[in-house]
């Protein structure tokens, strides 16, 4: 995913969005239902002045599904993901996926259409068409993110989900790595800290941190790339369930 957003957005302070994509969630429900949430980040880039923004939201449908959105941008750029899903047996499964960017550089579209009768995933990327079998537990780009979030809830702490990643299907690996306050603009925030595990050798790195006592919001986020360069959002303000998110006062001793 972080390849893909650098190549997408041609530019280095562009490469925040990276980061955004790849973890910002707002929050989920219990072990069993899901919950309505907003929620806002901010972000900034070592040494470089950068304005960013990422709002996601997940949002219920008349007809039973769920509606998950994310959009991001800086400058003239703009990136926005939208996923329809449902609970199945207790599991987020998806039925539609659709990405669009615009700004900078060369504009792109992708979409994938979950068949869970016919075991079929069809799509198209990067102008091509393609088919793909089902297979139990199979997330796209978004929804994988709610199911990380529900894992956490439930006490896990290695997590692995199969994503159906451009054209093809990729192995995600999360661990839980301890915990950590995190001080936000809402408040601090008693946090599990969770890296995302990749190949041996890798330079890039990712952590997120997820608020305990608010079923598992994103609060912060550090991303680490291959250059060494390093970005990070942080919550600007949410609601669950129509509640104001907030933290514990600062501890300003």
């Amino acid at each position: 995913m972080s390849e893909r957003l650098s190549r997408a957005f041609g530019c280095r302070p562009a490469r925040w969005l990276v980061a955004l994509t790849l973890a910002v969630t707002s929050t989920i429900a219990g072990a069993k239902d899901l919950v309505p949430f907003t929620a806002s980040y901010a972000a900034d880039m070592r040494k470089v002045p950068v304005n960013g923004e990422a709002t996601h939201s997940l949002q219920p449908n008349a007809d039973g599904t769920w509606a998950l959105s994310f959009n991001a941008g800086m400058f003239v750029a703009r990136l926005t993901e939208e996923s329809t899903l449902r609970l199945y047996e207790d599991t987020v499964q998806p039925l539609e996926y659709k990405y669009e960017r615009r700004g900078l550089g060369r504009s792109r579209e992708a979409t994938l259409d979950f068949d869970w009768a016919a075991n079929a995933v069809t799509g198209e990327y990067k102008g091509e068409q393609f088919t793909l079998d089902t297979e139990p537990g199979l997330l796209d780009k978004t929804t994988y993110q709610l199911a990380l979030q529900r894992d956490l809830m439930a006490g896990k702490t290695d997590m692995h989900y199969r994503v159906v990643d451009g054209d093809d299907i990729e192995d995600y690996y999360f661990r839980v790595t301890g915990e950590d306050r995190v001080t936000t603009r809402v408040g601090q925030f008693n946090a599990v800290e969770v890296e995302r595990v990749r190949e041996a050798g890798s330079k890039r790195q990712t952590t997120l941190w997820f608020a305990k006592d608010w079923q598992y919001l994103l609060v912060r986020l550090k991303q680490i790339e291959t250059d060494g360069q390093q970005y990070q959002i942080m919550l600007k303000e949410a609601t669950l369930d129509g509640e104001a998110v907030t933290g514990l006062p600062v501890d300003t001793d």
